[in-house]
């Protein structure tokens, strides 16, 4: 490998919508000092223009498996390569990486490297899911083939879902992350934490992909509990799951095995893990008990009701009987986090959140240490929200502090990246 303080890295993209989006990656590692090299498919050329990436990347593009013959360019490319990133990675270029398809240049400049690679699918939900799709991923997985998301959010047309391309930015921050020491693009946002992704920080140098969850059995919660009033009204939160279904899919992508506790999810339920549908706090509660009881690690990331109605009526509530006020009468729900940690074995790893509605940083910390003292489990994720931050929103920015109060780690950027960069607090600790 050369100096990873400049790395050669290949760039290739593939035909897709996303396409336009390449042009800020290779911008991101041209901006960390590296030289960027563009292996662009003829169908990637009719999305973003060959002048556009030669200005950007500084270097010429290639496409054509039949140039540079003399050279043997078709596999002098991927020999020279420290790193390979491609983005996107539509279902057709995943489906020919996973039979080792070599019927173009960026097929045999992947199959001619043992550099690294990562690739950023980017496709319609209907073909993420797709079982052939699946399955050609869990075959590049096994072969040591880091991925960068996909993210959940609005694809092309008016479609939206799982698909959507990771963000330049967080593709750079977690290819750059493969290769121990090299630099990271000066200012980008999640480049030190990197998103989900197999090799990212932390992995054991000897390892091509990063598994250091790998036999670690994971309990995480996503969502938000419902208290019926009555069969048709509840009280709820406007937790829409995102965060906790993406520690689920970083501890599954990291090698661990993954129960999921799902309630009310405003998002797909991800695929590899385990899923337990709750509705209630109570029903949290009795769920979360029975399988901390077989969990290495247990995440508490759904946002629980703190009370319920102390009686549910059996038909609907009207109001011309009720009247103009209502008046409600709540008990409280039992606290599962606190709960958790006080039964928790001596090899656990309890890990709560905390959102808050606090007006700055430090009133965050002092609520959120107030109440890591108050619940005992080892480590609290903070994070501020208010109408139009933390619930249902696709980022997050979070301050996790262990148990004694001591600031462990801070992140911000796509709730991906937020993260994979919570369950680093475990590698410490031996998990």
């Amino acid at each position: 490998m050369t100096n990873p303080e400049r790395l050669t890295v290949v760039v290739g993209i593939s035909g897709g919508i996303a396409a336009y989006k390449a042009v800020g990656v290779v911008r991101g590692l041209v901006l960390a000092g590296h030289d960027v090299h563009v292996v662009a498919t003829d169908a990637a050329l009719r999305f973003v223009g060959r002048p556009t990436l030669e200005a950007i990347s500084r270097n010429i593009v290639h496409s054509d498996l039949y140039e540079g013959v003399a050279q043997v360019r078709h596999v002098a490319i991927g020999q020279s390569a420290d790193l390979i990133v491609i983005a996107p990675a539509t279902a057709n270029t995943l489906a020919k990486l996973a039979t080792g398809l070599a019927d173009d240049l960026l097929g045999t400049t992947v199959l001619a490297s043992t550099a690294p690679v990562i690739v950023a699918p980017a496709m319609h939900t209907e073909m993420w899911q797709n079982a052939a799709t699946v399955a050609n991923v869990a075959t590049l997985r096994s072969r040591g083939i880091a991925f960068v998301g996909p993210e959940s959010g609005q694809l092309t047309g008016s479609d939206s879902g799982p698909g959507r391309m990771a963000e330049p930015d967080a593709i750079v921050a977690a290819a750059l992350a493969l290769v121990p020491g090299a630099p990271a693009a000066e200012g980008a946002p999640g480049a030190d934490p990197g998103p989900a992704v197999d090799g990212a920080p932390g992995a054991d140098p000897d390892l091509p992909t990063r598994h250091d969850l790998a036999g670690v059995r994971l309990l995480v919660s996503a969502g938000g509990t419902r208290e019926p009033l009555d069969p048709v009204r509840f009280l709820g939160n406007r937790s829409s799951g995102k965060q906790g279904v993406a520690l689920a899919v970083a501890a599954r992508d990291r090698g661990a095995e993954v129960t999921l506790l799902a309630a009310h999810l405003e998002v797909p339920a991800p695929e590899g893990v385990d899923v337990v549908q709750v509705e209630t706090a109570k029903q949290l509660a009795q769920a979360a008990a029975e399988y901390a009881q077989d969990s290495d690690v247990i995440i508490m990331a759904a946002a629980v009701a703190d009370y319920r109605p102390a009686s549910i009526a059996q038909t609907k509530l009207k109001k011309d009987a009720i009247g103009d006020t209502m008046t409600l009468e709540l008990v409280k729900n039992p606290d599962i986090l606190a709960s958790l940690a006080a039964n928790r074995r001596a090899d656990q790893v309890v890990i709560g959140f905390a959102a808050e509605t606090a007006g700055d940083t430090a009133e965050l910390l002092r609520v959120g240490r107030e109440k890591l003292e108050r619940k005992g489990c080892d480590f609290l994720v903070l994070n501020r929200v208010g109408w139009l931050r933390g619930f249902a929103v696709d980022d997050n920015a979070v301050v996790v502090v262990s148990r004694g109060g001591d600031i462990v780690m801070e992140a911000s950027g796509s709730k991906a990246a937020v993260a994979d960069r919570i369950l680093d607090v475990l590698r410490p600790s031996g998990s």
